[in-house]
């Protein structure tokens, strides 16, 4: 059985950083795509980024591009988001998944296609 612990979150002031973490077991990270998703209070839940087990690129949401990055270490089974030049539309509860299906590209944006979540992070930012 998969489990997948986020760490990290906190409240920061705009234009701050933070580093999220998330621990696996179960799965090895190198063998399946990882993703970070994030839910804002009264929204749907929204793809953050990934790293697709195929190719190992890396895929993120537009608004976060330049500011966000995904990074895994495959040794400790660990995935990684650092976050620097942070908003105040930011603010949301991040979560770490995987899934049992490969993707690439555009296939690994779908909230559908992971199969296992974290409990999620909070991050807060302030204006």
């Amino acid at each position: 059985q998969v489990q997948l612990v986020e760490s990290g979150g906190g409240s920061v002031q705009a234009g701050d950083s933070l580093r999220l973490s998330c621990a696996a077991s179960g799965r090895a990270l190198s063998s399946y795509p990882m993703g970070w998703f994030r839910q804002a209070p009264g929204k749907e839940r929204e793809f953050v980024a990934a790293v697709s087990d195929i190719d190992d690129n890396k895929y993120y949401e537009d608004s976060v591009k330049g500011r966000f990055t995904i990074s895994r270490i495959v040794a400790k089974n660990m995935l990684f988001l650092q976050m620097n030049s942070l908003k105040a539309e930011d603010t949301a509860v991040y979560y770490c998944a995987t899934s049992r299906t490969h993707c690439s590209g555009s296939g690994c944006y779908d909230a559908a296609l992971y199969d296992s979540w974290g409990r999620g992070t909070q991050v807060t930012v302030s204006s």
